[in-house]
C-alpha cells in the first residue's frame, strides 16, 4: 500500500466545458470518493470514472460535503486536474545504490529534491523508473489486475550477486523471476542499465542485456527495450563508495560492445533492442548515430536519441517559424551544458544566418555539482552565475527549461534551479532578461519575436521540458 492513509484528491484546475465545470467544481475541491470507493490515485480515479453513473462524494474549500450523482457517456473524463497522481502518498525507494542522484546532492535543499521514488504507479503514469524491491503481494496483484503496462524498470544487472551489491538490497537479486512474472502475466517492461565501471559493465553488462533479450520473444514481449546509461556522479556523493566515473576510454569500450550486440539482435528480431544512450558517445567523442537508428524512440526518457530528435525538430522549426531577417536587430546568448556544445553547433549556425540575429552559444560544465562534463538539464543557477557574469550575453539569456524543477510550493509554474537558485534571481544578478525556453519552437520564436522591455523579477517559465536533458 502507500506510505501514507488515502486522502481526498485535491482539485487544482477545472478543465473548460467539462462535465465537472458544469456541475460546479473549483480548485481547492476534493474528491473522496466515487461509487463508495476512496481512489488511492490517478489509476484508481480513471478506472472508477470509466462508468455510466457515478455517485460522487465531494469535500468543498469551505470543508462541506456534497455527494453528486452524475450520467455520462462510458469512458468520458470528468475535466478533473489534481494537486498529485498519487492520494495516498509516495512509495518510495528502500535501496542504497551508490550512484542514486537523490543521495549525490547536498544537504539543506527543498524537500522535494530528496524523495527517493520508487513507485510503480509513476511508472505507468509517467514512464519513471523503479526496482520492483517493495512491491508487497498485493501490489503485484493490482498491477496483474489492471494490467498496468509498460512499467520501465532498473535492472542494472540480472546477475542477482551483482545486482544485490549496486541496490545494495538482497531482494534486488530476484530480478530475473520477476521478470517471468511479467512474462507469465503477459505484460510488459522497458529495462534500464546503469553501467558503473568495475561492478557490472564488461562480461557483466553482456550477460544482463542477453538475459533481458531472452525476454524479448513472441508477440507480447516482456522486456520490449533496454537502455545503457554510464553512471553519473557528482562531488557530494559518499566518499566511501566504490564508483568510478566512466572514462573516455570506456565509453568507447561499452559502444563497441553494445552495437555488436545490436547488430545480432537486428537479425534475430528485426530491431536494436538494447539502446545506448547520448552521453556515451558524448563521452567517447564520438558522433550520434543517425536518426534511422533509432527506430520509434523507445527510450527517449534515458536520453537515448534525445539529441537526433532536437535536431530534427529544430528543422522543423525554422522551416516553420525561421524568418531571413529579424528587427531590431539583437544577440542573444544560449546556455546549454558543454556536452552538447558540438552537436548542438549546426543550431547555432543556423540561426545565425538570419539577418539581424546574433547568438552565441554557451557551454557550461558544472562547478555545483563537480562534473567536467555536464547535460543541460544538471546546470544550476549558481553554474549559470559563474559561467556567465564575465560574458556580454547581449539583449537576452536564453535559458532551457529542463534546468528548472518543481519548488515545494505545489504550484507547477514554480520553479527553481537544482540548488533553489529563482529564475528571477539570475535574471537580476546577470542584470539581463532572461527567455525559459521549453521546446524548438519556443527556441526560434524566443531568437525572432519581440525583445524583452526589461529583466525579469517576477518569472514564471513555460511548462514542459526541453530534450536533451
Amino acid at each position: 500500500m502507500g506510505t501514507q492513509a488515502i486522502r481526498p484528491a485535491r482539485i487544482t484546475a477545472v478543465l473548460p466545458d467539462s462535465i465537472a465545470e458544469e456541475i460546479g467544481f473549483e480548485p481547492g475541491d476534493a474528491l473522496v470518493a466515487i461509487n463508495g470507493q476512496k481512489p488511492r490515485d490517478l489509476i484508481d480515479y480513471r478506472f472508477l470514472c470509466a462508468d455510466e453513473e457515478l455517485a460522487l462524494e465531494v469535500l468543498d474549500g469551505r470543508g462541506r460535503t456534497h455527494r453528486i450523482e452524475i450520467e455520462k457517456e462510458i469512458d468520458e473524463d470528468l475535466g478533473l486536474e489534481f494537486e498529485t497522481a498519487l492520494f495516498d502518498g509516495l512509495m518510495q525507494c528502500n535501496n542504497a545504490c551508490p550512484f542514486c542522484f537523490i543521495d549525490q546532492q547536498p544537504t539543506g535543499k527543498r524537500g522535494t529534491l530528496y524523495l527517493k521514488d520508487d513507485d510503480y504507479r509513476l511508472s505507468f503514469l509517467y514512464g519513471s523508473y523503479l526496482t520492483l524491491t517493495n512491491l508487497l503481494p498485493q501490489e503485484w496483484d493490482r498491477i496483474a489486475q489492471l494490467r498496468l503496462s509498460p512499467l520501465y524498470v532498473s535492472v542494472h544487472a540480472t546477475e542477482a550477486a551483482v545486482r544485490s551489491r549496486l541496490l545494495k538490497n538482497p531482494r534486488a537479486g530476484q530480478i530475473l523471476d520477476q521478470l517471468t512474472w511479467f512474462q507469465d502475466q503477459r505484460l510488459q517492461i522497458h529495462a534500464q542499465v546503469v553501467v558503473c565501471p568495475g561492478i557490472n559493465d564488461g562480461v557483466h553488462l553482456d550477460t544482463t542485456l542477453r538475459d533481458l533479450a531472452k525476454f524479448h520473444q513472441g508477440d507480447t514481449p516482456a522486456v520490449i527495450s533496454a537502455a545503457v546509461v554510464p553512471v553519473g556522479l557528482t562531488r557530494f556523493r559518499p566518499q566511501d563508495d566504490e564508483l568510478t566515473p566512466v572514462t573516455q576510454a570506456q565509453a568507447r569500450q561499452v559502444i563497441d560492445q553494445v552495437q555488436a550486440l545490436q547488430s545480432e539482435w537486428r537479425q534475430q528480431f528485426g530491431t536494436n533492442f538494447a539502446w545506448l544512450a547520448d552521453e556515451w558517445f558524448l563521452i567517447a567523442q564520438r558522433s550520434v548515430p543517425a536518426e534511422s537508428h533509432y527506430e520509434d524512440y523507445p527510450q527517449l526518457g534515458n536520453g537515448v536519441g534525445s539529441i537526433r530528435q532536437f535536431l530534427k525538430a529544430f528543422e522543423q522549426s525554422a522551416a516553420d517559424f525561421l524568418p531571413e531577417a529579424v528587427s531590431p536587430p539583437r544577440t542573444l546568448t544560449w546556455v546549454v551544458g558543454n556536452a552538447v556544445e558540438h552537436a548542438f553547433q549546426p543550431i547555432v549556425d543556423r540561426l545565425n544566418q538570419v539577418q539581424g540575429l546574433t547568438v552565441h552559444l554557451a557551454a557550461l560544465a558544472s562547478d555545483y555539482w563537480g562534473r567536467e562534463m555536464t547535460v543541460t538539464g544538471l546546470l544550476t543557477g549558481h553554474d549559470l552565475l559563474l559561467g556567465l557574469r564575465q560574458r556580454s550575453l547581449g539583449d537576452a539569456l536564453l535559458l532551457p527549461t529542463v534546468m528548472l524543477k518543481p519548488s515545494d510550493s505545489g504550484d507547477p509554474g514554480d520553479t527553481l534551479f537544482l540548488d533553489d537558485t529563482s529564475v528571477a534571481t539570475l535574471s537580476q544578478q546577470l542584470n539581463c532578461p532572461v527567455l525559459p525556453v521549453d521546446d524548438t519552437d519556443a527556441l526560434v520564436r524566443a531568437c525572432c519575436g519581440d525583445l524583452p522591455a526589461h529583466q525579469f523579477t517576477d518569472l514564471q517559465p513555460a511548462a514542459g521540458y526541453w530534450a536533451p536533458s
